[in-house]
């Protein structure tokens, strides 16, 4: 990451591809079928919006890693469901984001360079969910256009 930090214990992000990989069948799923359905349809009617709505916090995190690293990894035009469904998520408060699930999206962020222009929408919107004293941390990270909420 750009301030330098250490990168994280390899047995923490194996925990999040671990969890990632539990949501991800169904997660590409719903893409896959929002994808060949109409695109305006509120979120709620979409296969994503009934996915988002079956899952608690820690399944919801999960999903929005896992859509946030897709995005990340895959960014070009055929995206647009995948990043209705991380601003989806980035749009929801309460879901208990740790420091080191922001640290990682940040860094998910950082690979992808600035062609991915939403890149920091999630990290932005989990980062606006830390205590004040931890945000600070994040604030020189957190890219312009990360999301509606206030970081520093």
């Amino acid at each position: 990451m750009r301030s330098g930090r250490a990168r994280l214990d390899r047995t923490v992000v194996q925990g999040f591809y671990d969890r990632m990989r539990a949501v991800a069948p169904a997660a590409y799923g719903a893409i896959e079928r929002d994808r060949a359905g109409d695109p305006g349809r509120a979120f709620p009617d979409t296969a994503c919006g009934r996915l988002v709505a079956s899952l608690d916090a820690a399944g919801l995190r999960a999903l929005g890693m896992w859509a946030h690293h897709w995005c990340m990894r895959f960014y070009d035009d055929d995206t647009r469901v995948g990043l209705r469904l991380v601003r989806e998520i980035a749009g929801r408060t309460g879901l208990g984001w740790t420091v080191d699930e922001v640290r990682w999206m940040l860094g998910e962020s950082e690979a992808a360079g600035p062609s991915a222009a939403h890149r920091s929408t999630l990290p932005g919107a989990a980062a606006g969910e830390l205590p004040p004293t931890v945000r600070r941390e994040f604030a020189t990270d957190v890219f312009s256009g990360a999301g509606s909420r206030e970081f520093r």
